[in-house]
């Protein structure tokens, strides 16, 4: 295990009065092997103990991990996904095999993690304190973690923590980032960004589109996008897409889909060569359309920008 492939952080872990760790924080994630910081350790001690009203236990953690490793525990797992947020390692970067088998399901709430069967036990106490569960999942809100530099979040309900959001991303109210997945530069985000996917800088992720994960369906192709690259409103996308493409509004472009060579070679009987989108997938300078007379889907080379972003909502 190289230093390089080591992580570390001090943190405090939530701990249901059953013994069920709901999660982790991590103020600071640190590379290479963890070293003593009594500094860090009694910042936090402060906060450590009982919360009676959520019947949890906070606990000070110090945990170092092997990125290439598979997560072992909750508190492992949290790290991983600090790890992302804080940019530290880049998704599809680490190992994250059996992930959901160390996050349980948690009631999340505006004062922090909460064991479902006790959010239902506790509603009227909970309810009296002002508490509110707020969601029932595997993952938190990332805003609720990490509060990333040079970030827009309209909506943080949804972005995962785990997310990758690179300083002069925007995420509007509609977009949608899941873990292990993000931006590699400032980029537009007003679609959904599923699991393994990356996008790159400048690119813009039009309202209502979606680009497929990996994490249901069976495929196993991770798609990326490359620089200034515009996928249009409610556009989606099972392929990757190069630097300076765009797929038109309202187009759905999948590694099956039979795509027309608009400037390919004419076949014998005076027709465009087509081809399945597989083969299409990560080129550079390709704009996606459907004919609107045909009904075919096309692919059309061109030169130049794919989209220039507005700087002033970046900045």
């Amino acid at each position: 295990m190289s230093d390089a492939r080591t992580v570390w952080g001090i943190g405090l872990t939530t701990i249901a009065g059953d013994g069920t760790v709901l999660d982790a924080w991590y103020p600071e994630v640190r590379t290479g092997a963890s070293t003593s910081d009594e500094v860090a350790v009694a910042a936090l001690e402060p906060l450590a103990g009982p919360d009676e009203r959520r019947n949890v236990t906070l606990e000070v953690v110090q945990l170092e991990i092997d990125l290439d490793a598979a997560p072992a525990s909750t508190a492992d797992a949290y790290l991983r996904l600090h790890a992302l947020s804080h940019l530290v390692v880049r998704p599809n970067e680490l190992n994250l095999d059996g992930i959901f088998g160390h996050l349980p399901n948690v009631a999340w709430t505006n004062a922090g993690p909460v064991l479902p069967a006790d959010a239902a036990r506790l509603r009227p106490h909970l309810q009296r304190a002002g508490i509110q569960v707020q969601g029932l999942d595997k993952f938190p809100r990332l805003t609720d973690y990490v509060q990333p530099s040079g970030v827009r979040i309209a909506d943080a309900s949804r972005v995962r923590l785990g997310a990758y959001l690179s300083p002069g991303t925007t995420v509007m109210h509609e977009g949608f980032v899941n873990f292990n997945a993000g931006t590699l530069g400032a980029s537009m985000v007003e679609g959904r960004i599923s699991q393994g996917v990356v996008v790159g800088d400048g690119s813009d992720i039009g309202g209502g589109s979606s680009i497929m994960g990996t994490l249901s369906g069976g495929g196993t192709h991770r798609v990326s996008i490359g620089a200034r690259t515009l996928l249009g409103a409610n556009a989606g996308i099972g392929i990757s897409l190069g630097d300076d493409c765009v797929v038109e509004a309202g187009l759905y472009v999948t590694a099956g889909t039979k795509i027309v060579l608009v400037d390919g070679p004419v076949t014998a009987d005076g027709a465009r060569k087509s081809v399945k989108g597989a083969e299409l997938s990560g080129h550079d300078g390709v704009l996606f359309r459907r004919n609107s007379l045909s009904g075919a889907v096309e692919a059309v080379r061109r030169a130049g920008v794919g989209v220039t972003l507005n700087e002033a909502l970046h900045a």
